[in-house]
């Protein structure tokens, strides 16, 4: 069968780490998290019925990711249950950062929280990809992955969900339970979801990590570090300065 170029899963230009088209898509979705950070305040003051479209508008284009990506591989006849099944870190906090959208659920918001900007974050650098720029493969992945930062950013700078150091211990919490039920598929079918069985084929950051499967424990330290420095860089630090700020003005007054 005929594939179009930008649909070809055998046949495409393979993807160069840090190449142009790379650095274009980490530059664009900085740009979108910096634009969503300067129109926080807009947002959060708009009406409840804008930012419920928005939202739900969200929501669907993250759906809308892992569905076209399914039928990518049925129609490619690339779709098997060892590799295709959304049980990867990033595909179960791109649906479960949509569901978080559409409930506003403050327990979804602490489990993931910091694993899913940390596990994106972390694929938007050193993607699993094998398709370069052009190709439906590569505009589907990097879409995926920033729709999941900025989901849960909105739902941090905008809904106002506030991280504490129980958003930190939620979002370990999910990544160990994920990856015990994902481990036991793993086993069950054969197959290395979430990387729990070996190491992936790509340049990733569990290659500074160890052989297997020590790199599991350094993942886990990792996660940790992290996620305590994200919460004290981006949001304690931040919210104390604000609050200092705060008290001068009125102390002024």
């Amino acid at each position: 069968m005929a594939y179009p170029q930008w649909l070809d899963p055998y046949d495409a230009e393979p993807f160069i780490l840090f190449s142009t088209s790379h650095l274009w898509a980490i530059a664009l979705i900085a740009a979108l998290i910096i634009l969503m950070f300067l129109l926080r305040n807009w947002l959060r003051s708009s009406s409840s019925n804008l930012r419920r479209i928005f939202r739900i508008a969200l929501a669907c284009v993250m759906f809308g990711c892992e569905i076209v990506l399914q039928l990518w591989y049925v129609y490619g006849g690339v779709w098997s249950l060892q590799t295709s099944l959304p049980l990867e870190l990033c595909s179960l906090s791109l649906l479960l950062s949509a569901l978080l959208l559409l409930t506003r659920s403050r327990l979804l918001h602490s489990a993931l929280l910091f694993a899913g900007i940390a596990g994106a974050l972390m694929a938007i650098v050193t993607p699993n990809l094998g398709y370069a720029y052009g190709h439906f493969r590569f505009i589907q992945f990097f879409t995926a992955h920033a729709c999941i930062i900025l989901a849960l950013l909105y739902m941090t700078w905008v809904e106002q969900l506030r991280p504490s150091w129980r958003t930190v211990l939620g979002s370990m919490i999910f990544v160990n339970v994920a990856a015990l039920v994902v481990y036991g598929v793993d086993v069950l079918l054969d197959a290395n979801y979430m990387f729990l069985r070996h190491k992936p084929d790509t340049p990733s950051v569990l290659d500074l990590l160890g052989p297997y499967p020590l790199y599991i424990l350094g993942e886990e330290v990792l996660a940790a570090v992290m996620f305590s420095l994200m919460y004290v860089l981006l949001f304690a630090i931040p919210e104390r300065l604000n609050n200092r700020v705060k008290r001068g003005k009125s102390s002024a007054l």
